[in-house]
């Protein structure tokens, strides 16, 4: 089994690549202003550095470290990070619309914590249920997962999500508005996704991902 080459983690709108020098070539990453590709040096003190220019709101559309070995390079960027496991679902209609809400003024889809003692599948059902009020709920297959840095605190996370396909009968939905969840809609993707400006870079790929 070939060892991982290059690794993806989203921090809000900005996409980080860990990796190879050959992966990091692969993505055509063109020089701009918003853009940061530099060798990694082997110290943490540079991948905290790197986050630190996002916690300051350092504009940066991509940023990119590279080194001989993608692994012990994500193992560096991992250290830096306390790890959550988290699930979520997309949910489809019998009309094939997907269920999608506006949390926090973005567009987002049901994801949560994984409790202690469940499984991802038990735990991406349940956030389903609870953010979005529907009660029948088909299982589907695993999509993949996304991974996601943010500050809680003090303390660094480092979210790993598990999504999951979910289908539903049920038409009823009913925002968890304790989890700042205000609007709820069914929306044909074709039409919907290439249109919308106001969802994170991570929700934009697992959809992708899931519906390619």
């Amino acid at each position: 089994m070939h060892a991982q080459q290059r690794y993806k983690v989203y921090a809000n709108d900005t996409a980080i690549f860990l990796g190879t020098p050959e992966s990091i070539a692969e993505l055509g990453l063109l020089p701009a202003q918003d853009v940061y590709v530099a060798p990694y040096l082997g110290k943490r003190k540079q991948i905290k550095q790197c986050l630190d220019w996002l916690d300051k709101g350092v504009p940066l559309r991509v940023l990119a470290l590279y080194g001989e070995s993608a692994s012990q390079l994500w193992a560096d960027f991992s250290a830096c990070f306390t790890l959550v496991e988290a699930a979520g679902g997309l949910v489809t209609d019998p009309q094939g619309r997907l269920l999608v809400f506006l949390r926090r003024g973005r567009w987002d889809l049901p994801k949560g914590k994984i409790d202690p003692g469940e499984t991802p599948e038990q735990a991406a059902l349940r956030e389903v249920r609870e953010e979005t009020g529907l009660a029948h709920l088909t299982l589907g297959p695993f999509i993949g997962h996304t991974w996601h840095i943010y500050r809680q605190g003090k303390e660094r996370i480092l979210k790993r999500t598990w999504w999951y396909r979910m289908d539903t009968t049920a038409a009823h939905t009913t925002p968890q508005t304790e989890e700042d969840i205000t609007e709820i809609q069914w929306v044909y993707l074709t039409d919907w996704l290439p249109e919308q400006p106001n969802i994170y870079p991570s929700i934009r790929e697992v959809i992708n991902l899931a519906f390619r």
